[in-house]
């Protein structure tokens, strides 16, 4: 059954952070991973899409303590739970939709997204990636760390079984819904690539979930 993405998340914030870190395939790496490849300058200005309640942010500001994190989430009560956790940190948390927030031109120097991006189709992401684009400064970079599926197969199955889904429930298309859609990995990068984003990379990878960092300009 389709839960609304919100109402999802708020009926799961016991014990979320546990989940994550214990029951995804190498979340222990990854997370901290993430977090490393951020820029590490005083007052770096990150853009945190889908933060939830902040599970790379944890490791992030160990290593650079000043950053200016803009977290955006439609979960108001992973949000506050994310404000709790980091007392003092330079924090601006959005509960909304990422794909409706206005970003704004080069008003960062890092994006970030983890494990959320999988849950939307290449059109949604291909206008997002390009407002992303846009809002990194000159040399900014997007790192993106999410699961993938492991072939085209795959990932046209769980398209079907999400449309199936909602003929069947008379889902509103305007709504967001908690439902894997995750694209393979060579056509998410693709993706990039057409928003504009050059040197398009994995860094790594932890069984479905890599890690891709995609630069505004060269490095």
């Amino acid at each position: 059954m389709l839960e609304k993405m919100d109402e999802f998340f708020r009926a799961r914030l016991e014990g979320y952070d546990a989940h994550m870190k214990e029951e995804i395939e190498g979340a222990r790496e990854f997370y901290p991973f993430t977090a490393a490849q951020l820029p590490a300058f005083p007052g770096a200005k990150v853009l945190d899409l889908g933060c939830g309640t902040g599970l790379e942010l944890e490791d992030y500001f160990r290593l650079n303590p000043t950053a200016e994190v803009t977290g955006i989430d439609l979960s108001a009560a992973m949000l506050e739970k994310l404000r709790e956790k980091f007392p003092g940190k330079k924090l601006k948390l959005i509960c909304a939709s990422y794909f409706d927030v206005p970003f704004g031109e080069a008003i960062c120097d890092a994006a970030v997204s983890v494990e959320s991006l999988h849950h939307f189709n290449a059109e949604k992401k291909l206008s997002l990636y390009r407002r992303l684009y846009a809002a990194l400064t000159a040399c900014g970079v997007f790192i993106l760390t999410d699961y993938f599926s492991v072939s085209e197969e795959e990932e046209a199955a769980f398209f079907r079984e999400y449309e199936a889904l909602c003929t069947a429930q008379g889902a509103e298309k305007s709504e967001l819904y908690h439902f894997d859609t995750p694209l393979t990995v060579h056509h998410e990068m693709q993706l990039l690539n057409d928003a504009g984003f050059s040197e398009v990379e994995i860094l790594g990878h932890w069984g479905a979930t890599h890690v891709i960092r995609a630069c505004k300009g060269s490095r």
